[in-house]
């Protein structure tokens, strides 16, 4: 179920709403899809542009949402098995800048979110009613473990959203 205000921090309003699907699974079932799509259908040439001075490139946007999914997952982890020692915040600009997106094609860092998102399902859907309830602390606020997961979603969405307006605004109809 979509998880109720009071379950997340207000940050996440940034992302949950974004997500259409009633349950967790659902939704990164459906995003996967979407987001791969998505992501195929931007051609290689494109991978490196940025729309603006100093912003990420196309890669750089994708790689900061396999990093955040790999980041939340780990702390729905934590949360579901009562693990509620407080994370530490992580900077996702140092991320995008160590990546070496360099040495990677737009292809196989899709391939690598393939990867991820389907460790996400797996690990979501092992997770009882219950466990999907717990809630910890992030560093932006406590956090519901099925909160989590429609913010990994989410988090997806408005990237997409943004790359869409302008990264290829006038470039490429994705």
């Amino acid at each position: 179920m979509l998880p109720p205000k009071g379950t997340y921090p207000e940050y996440y309003e940034n992302y949950i709403p974004l997500v259409k699907q009633s349950t967790v699974m659902e939704a990164l079932h459906e995003n996967k899809d979407e987001t791969l799509s998505f992501f195929e259908a931007i051609p290689e040439n494109m991978a490196n542009h940025a729309y603006a001075e100093g912003k990420w490139t196309i890669k750089g946007v994708l790689s900061h949402i396999i990093d955040t999914e790999r980041i939340f997952s780990y702390l729905a982890l934590r949360f579901a098995r009562k693990d509620y020692t407080q994370p530490l915040p992580y900077e996702q600009d140092d991320y995008v800048a160590n990546a070496e997106l360099e040495k990677r094609s737009l292809a196989n860092m899709v391939a690598e979110f393939k990867t991820v998102r389907q460790a996400s399902i797996s690990l979501f859907a092992s997770f009882s009613k219950e466990a999907l309830e717990r809630i910890g602390q992030t560093a932006a606020g406590k956090a519901s473990v099925n909160a989590i997961g429609f913010t990994i979603c989410g988090h997806s969405i408005h990237h997409i959203n943004i790359v869409r307006e302008r990264y290829l605004k006038n470039n490429f109809a994705v």
